[in-house]
């Protein structure tokens, strides 16, 4: 017999960590595994680093219209990091999600808790790095930023991981595979859930259940 599937609302997630912890090259791979998950592009003040593109990696736009669009209500949520203003477009992740995708939102712990009051049925998961002398090494590493931009970064990493309580998941990126395994547990955990299936195979299951003739 045929199945039947429904289109089933996807499921927000938010994932944040301190910067340095791997969170974006996590994210990219589970992405890029996963057809049914998108990543929600945020806008941006600050300048593209080397090899960004915009569109893809952020929306870059001037602050004045950063600041038009919060008082337009454009925004699901927003804040102002190492001074520059970070934001995420209302618009785009309800049509995702209505489309039966999953989002994810690469966002601060800041940003995290206007989702999470917005949207409380959106997952979060945390990512820490495995010490901070990892933290560092990541972060010089990249050679994007001044050693004073680095040191102002590890300060507020402690922060920032402070907040890791507040979220449903946590995850040590010590091993890259490891920790993407882990990350893919999760999605396909809760993509098993009741709803979602009852949706995907309602075909089958009204099959399955049918009082005989």
């Amino acid at each position: 017999m045929r199945e039947t599937t429904l289109l089933c609302k996807g499921t927000l997630y938010i994932v944040s960590a301190p910067s340095g912890a791997g969170k974006t090259s996590l994210v990219t791979a589970l992405v890029e595994n996963n057809p049914e998950v998108v990543l929600s592009v945020s806008h941006t003040t600050r300048t593209p680093r080397p090899g960004e593109v915009n569109g893809q990696h952020y929306h870059f736009c001037d602050a004045q219209t950063f600041l038009t669009m919060i008082e337009d209500g454009a925004f699901l949520e927003h804040a102002r990091v190492f001074d520059h203003f970070y934001g995420t477009s209302l618009a785009a992740v309800e049509t995702f999600l209505e489309r039966g995708l999953d989002v994810i939102l690469e966002i601060d712990w800041q940003g995290a808790a206007q989702v999470r009051r917005a949207l409380p049925d959106a997952q979060s998961i945390f990512i820490l790095p495995p010490s901070r002398q990892t933290l560092q090494a990541r972060l010089q590493g990249r050679g994007q930023d001044d050693p004073a931009v680095i040191a102002r970064r590890l300060s507020e990493a402690v922060k920032e991981m402070r907040q890791y309580t507040a979220f449903d998941y946590l995850v040590v990126n010590d091993d890259f595979a490891q920790a993407l395994a882990q990350l893919q547990t999760i999605f396909t955990a809760n993509r098993l859930r009741l709803l979602p299936q009852r949706q995907k195979y309602k075909g089958l299951l009204d099959a399955l259940l049918a009082d005989d003739a």
